[in-house]
């Protein structure tokens, strides 16, 4: 019982992916000072990180925080025991290039979304939703579509912002629409990106990772879809059939910046370069994205010279929001430390058969992920990297991105969205309408049951 409550807690720890070090070599810390010490580090640090509402600190501190001063802990006591020093230097090593692939990939990701938000290219969709006189309830439907199928592209944390902002631009009061919108978009981001490598940082660390093929991700999408549509089905009753109120004479359509079109296909062919660059170059993914960023930066060079356009890369850059970086990189270097520790390895006898087995704890992954959020769940399976099937990679990847949307801050789409949203979409507002959510992610459990351990419709490496 002890050991399980143990597993339970190293559950809520983060990833540096699954890599790293020799654990034949590198001493257990685990019930020393220092084990303990960085324990309660983490704890007390992921609390202020889960608190920002209440104590409105920005997340990315505490994370920063613990992760950096974690590592120097340990170095410390390697220093003071007389330790090889060089396991150290080595294990910090590895962690760098770990999350150097998320930080570039996601650096590239999000300038290109800042750079279509300067052209107008989402200003324009906003425009085109609200002018055509549909209905609330033809919106949500729309908006959760937009949601669900530009996730698995622009990913989850960013989709989820773009369509909140339309749903406020729609309606700014009426409570019956924007929270059922609300929740929409949260649970179609977060099953969207669940069936891409790069639709969700757990999608993205799963794939670097090694534990799938792109294409093997691509065999999520019925049970990604199916869980979704039986949530938004049950979420569209609440939602009312009558029209906003928008008068498209007084409204000014918004105009795209010469060259909108080339940069949208441009970040087509960043996306294509990371799949290729991955999966047939055997180069990191953010290789190709950091390419198609010198492909962009060019194409600017040249609206410079040809339109006299004052698109700036650097601007684009400037508003990306850095927090949400540094936050996945303390975090990071957190679960890095407690692995380097010995905490994580714990967790890989929670999937021994006569324990609970790896069905089961995929499973409860996903209710984890809610609590806890998705990120630091899902990381600390890779790290633990229990010794299951392309299957079973498979099970974990749907339960960590479609369970975090069990609770509102249990994904950084619902954060994000609860911030758009304030005093709208919030934790209570939410949880009324929950079970839609947990029928949806039952739903979606039994689809992968029936494509993967009935019909074994997936491609067996």
């Amino acid at each position: 019982m002890i050991k399980l409550l143990i597993i339970m807690l190293s559950f809520s720890f983060a990833f540096a992916s699954s890599g790293g070090g020799s654990p034949e070599v590198i001493p257990d810390l685990t019930f020393t000072w220092v084990g303990f010490a960085a324990l309660v580090i983490f704890v007390i640090g992921y609390y202020f990180v889960a608190m920002e509402e209440k104590y409105h600190i920005d997340k990315a501190k505490p994370a920063l925080f613990i992760g950096t001063f974690m590592f120097i802990l340990i170095a410390v006591y390697y220093m003071l025991n007389d330790l090889s020093m060089d396991l150290v230097h080595t294990q910090a090593q590895h962690l760098i290039l770990e999350i150097a692939e998320i930080f570039f990939f996601l650096f590239v990701a999000m300038t290109y979304i800042e750079t279509l938000i300067h052209m107008n290219v989402f200003e324009k969709l906003k425009y085109n939703l609200i002018s055509k006189g549909y209905s609330y309830r033809k919106l949500f439907w729309l908006t959760g579509f937009l949601a669900f199928f530009l996730s698995p592209i622009a990913d989850n944390l960013t989709t989820a912002l773009i369509l909140s902002t339309v749903l406020i631009t729609i309606e700014r009061s009426k409570t019956s629409f924007l929270v059922p919108g609300a929740i929409n978009i949260v649970v179609a981001a977060n099953a969207g990106g669940a069936w891409s490598p790069f639709g969700d940082i757990t999608t993205l660390m799963a794939w670097t990772a090694g534990k799938g093929a792109f294409t093997d991700f691509m065999f999520l999408f019925p049970a990604s879809i199916g869980g979704y549509l039986v949530t938004a089905f049950l979420l569209s009753k609440f939602v009312p059939e009558t029209q906003p109120d928008f008068d498209v004479s007084t409204e000014k359509v918004p105009e795209l910046m010469k060259g909108a079109n080339r940069v949208i296909a441009l970040g087509v062919i960043t996306i294509a370069s990371a799949v290729l660059s991955h999966q047939l170059l055997h180069l990191p993914a953010m290789w190709g994205m950091m390419f198609g960023l010198a492909l962009l930066k060019i194409y600017q060079y040249r609206l410079k010279r040809k339109y006299n356009s004052h698109l700036n890369i650097f601007e684009s850059m400037s508003k990306i929001e850095n927090n949400t970086l540094l936050f996945f990189f303390g975090i990071l270097a957190a679960v890095g430390a407690l692995y380097f520790i010995g905490w994580l390895g714990l967790a890989a006898v929670v999937y021994d058969p006569s324990v609970l087995g790896p069905t089961w704890s995929n499973i409860g992954v996903g209710i984890l992920s809610a609590i806890v959020d998705n990120v630091p769940v899902m990381s600390a399976v890779l790290k633990a990297s229990p010794d299951m099937g392309l299957d079973q990679w498979m099970l974990v990847t749907l339960t960590a991105g479609v369970g975090g949307s069990l609770i509102s801050f249990g994904s950084a789409a619902g954060v994000g969205v609860m911030g758009k949203l304030p005093g709208i979409y919030t934790f209570s507002a939410h949880m009324r309408y929950s079970w839609t959510i947990f029928i949806g992610y039952v739903v979606s459990i039994a689809i992968w049951y029936v494509q993967y351990e009935v019909l074994g419709f997936y491609i067996k490496h």
